[in-house]
């Protein structure tokens, strides 16, 4: 019988020439990539994807969300699969590996199991979910969301882009709904790779972050109505300026996330100003507030502190206040076993390793609520992600990978 020894690795060249080799669909302005959900660009990488698992002799599973499940066999017919993935869209200005990554290196730890002529009791699945970044359509983790029971798969796929084209409709159009019924696969585990995004393991000169917690988050979308009107033939006190409104909220969200330090987070990233005219008040604003904690009794203190905070603000400048929701999820805690199989291949291949948080949103957010799930992160140079700057080093992609390939394989139990 085979055992995992610090040996058994993965081909970080053929992992890095195939990076490279999908960043060469949806190439960026500024050497990133421009692959968004539902595009045809979109569609060019999972047909590559697709090719790569037929060469590999894969089964490809296609549900009727567009998720991509390329399995190789194991010896017990009965056995739960081990599955393993991430995503290949990208944000309008995204990196080459956020995401990425995590999908070809699954189909490496394939790759591998192929080259060492290792058999795994249960089968493996590389999975590519769709639309995890949720820039086009709103929100993040939209699929995987639908797949774990999160979300409605009508109302997934109602989901408008800024356009008015259907998620739906687009998802057909590029060629990829299945007729798999969503949902319905059963997992033995889940493991995800990603990039940190996020500074601590390269500060920290740490090869491997051993995720054990995701933060929660909520993401509002505010609309303040004020009334447009002449910037310089209006007195001040009978303005009803949404923009001054909209200034204040930003500095109000700033405050409360760092009343909540260390670990809380928050911010206005989304903003829109209407009619956006250099000598006209602004009567409408809309911009959506994204705040993050790891606990959900500091995340919904600081919603409660925020909304409070708007109405205060509104009333104040004499403007009108909506507030919606428009992403949401509780802060994640990952499977233990799970998490411990992440830390035992770490430590069996000699690489540095600490425990992590993450702060973005995953997948495997999702899917920890079905199934026992653990994450890995690798260093991304100065923590820059969502950027075309993005950027890793094939060293740490390889040394994560070989800690993913150890996780996924003793999960999976080799057979002799």
């Amino acid at each position: 019988m085979t055992s995992l020894t610090s040996n058994l690795q993965i081909n970080g060249d053929r992992l890095w020439d195939s990076l490279m080799e999908m960043a060469q669909i949806g190439p960026g302005i500024a050497g990133g990539n421009n692959r968004q959900t539902l595009t045809d660009d979109d569609a060019r990488g999972r047909a590559l994807f697709q090719s790569w698992c037929e060469a590999a002799g894969l089964a490809m599973g296609l549900d009727t969300m567009g998720n991509m499940f390329a399995r190789r066999e194991g010896t017990d017919p009965e056995a739960l699969p081990v599955y393993v993935g991430s995503h290949l869209d990208t944000q309008p200005t995204g990196g080459k590996y956020d995401g990425v990554l995590g999908v070809l290196a699954g189909l490496e730890v394939i790759r591998t199991l192929d080259d060492l002529g290792i058999r795994t009791k249960h089968p493996i699945v590389a999975v590519n979910w769709t639309n995890e970044e949720g820039t086009r359509f709103a929100p993040a983790m939209l699929a995987s969301g639908v797949f774990a029971g999160m979300h409605d798969e009508a109302w997934a796929k109602d989901r408008k882009d800024a356009a008015g084209k259907r998620f739906g409709d687009e998802l057909v159009r590029i060629g990829w709904q299945g007729e798999e019924p969503v949902g319905q696969r059963r997992m033995h585990a889940y493991f995800e790779y990603h990039i940190e995004q996020g500074p601590i393991l390269e500060d920290e000169d740490v090869q491997i972050g051993v995720v054990t917690h995701g933060q929660g988050l909520y993401w509002l979308e505010v609309t303040l109505t004020g009334k447009e009107n002449h910037t310089g033939s209006t007195p001040m006190y009978k303005r009803r300026d949404a923009g001054l409104g909209m200034a204040r909220v930003i500095e109000l969200v700033n405050e409360v996330a760092m009343d909540y330090q260390p670990g809380a987070v928050g911010t206005v990233g989304h903003m829109d100003a209407y009619p956006n005219s250099r000598n006209i008040i602004a009567g409408r604003t809309t911009f959506t507030i994204d705040i993050r904690s790891p606990s959900k009794e500091t995340l919904d203190e600081m919603r409660e502190r925020i909304e409070d905070g708007i109405d205060t603000i509104a009333e104040a400048l004499d403007i009108d206040v909506s507030v919606d929701e428009v992403g949401h999820f509780d802060p994640v805690t990952f499977d233990a076993t799970c998490v411990a199989a992440v830390r035992h291949a770490a430590e069996r291949l000699g690489y540095s390793h600490t425990d992590i948080v993450s702060g973005a949103g995953h997948d495997a957010c999702w899917i920890n609520r079905v199934a026992p799930t653990a994450m890995i992160f690798c260093p991304c140079v100065d923590g820059l992600s969502h950027n075309e700057a993005e950027e890793i080093s094939k060293e740490w992609a390889k040394a994560g990978a070989d800690v993913l390939f150890h996780a996924v394989v003793e999960t999976a139990e080799i057979v002799g």
